[in-house]
């Protein structure tokens, strides 16, 4: 089971984001997260069936990428600094071509300053729900132009666009990239299956 930990330590402590960056990179056992207060939040890594259903995310939006060469697709262990000053790492994650290409090599290397075009969650039983709700908000306010929050466990699907409200589907067997990834489709039957 996955668990998570907030740690807020700003009135003795403020890290920069060069200490955050060696931070993560001398405990790569853990994945650590940065909240646009300061507060760090200290993950332990992945369940293995959540580790299977992400890989599996990856695969299908990892085909569809190669085969378009649109952008460029991130895994869970991608950390990005948001325009808010966050450090989030989405459980997937694709910007456009012309956006990581704008970037130069030492932003490329480290957490790369922008927010992504698309992002995935997904949410585990162990993960508290509004708090991945409040992360998908924040990836909105920062950018991002299409959301899922996915719930394997209950078939659940959020989908997050700019200015709109939340859509709700209950058990689709697909998912559509719309505008933002042409022609990509998530097949969610190996996402849902038990």
């Amino acid at each position: 089971m996955m668990t998570s930990l907030t740690v807020n330590f700003n009135s003795i402590l403020l890290m920069t984001d060069e200490q955050f960056y060696q931070l993560c990179d001398h405990n790569q056992d853990l994945k650590f997260e940065r909240t646009s207060q300061g507060e760090l939040i200290i993950m332990s890594p992945t369940g293995s069936e959540t580790g299977r259903i992400n890989a599996d995310l990856i695969v299908q939006l990892g085909i569809w990428n190669r085969r378009t060469k649109l952008g460029v697709v991130f895994d869970s262990s991608t950390g990005f600094k948001l325009p808010n000053s966050a450090n989030r790492s989405p459980d997937a994650a694709w910007v456009k071509r012309e956006r990581w290409d704008s970037l130069t090599l030492e932003q490329k290397r480290k957490f790369a300053p922008l927010c992504p075009d698309f992002v995935v969650e997904l949410c585990s039983p162990s993960d508290n729900f509004n708090t991945v709700q409040k992360k998908m908000q924040e990836y909105l306010e920062n950018g991002a132009k299409l959301g899922w929050l996915i719930i394997p466990e209950t078939g659940r699907v959020e989908i997050y666009r700019p200015e709109q409200v939340v859509e709700i589907l209950e058990n689709p067997k697909t998912l559509s990239g719309e505008t933002i990834l042409p022609e990509f489709v998530l097949d969610l039957q190996p996402i849902f299956e038990d």
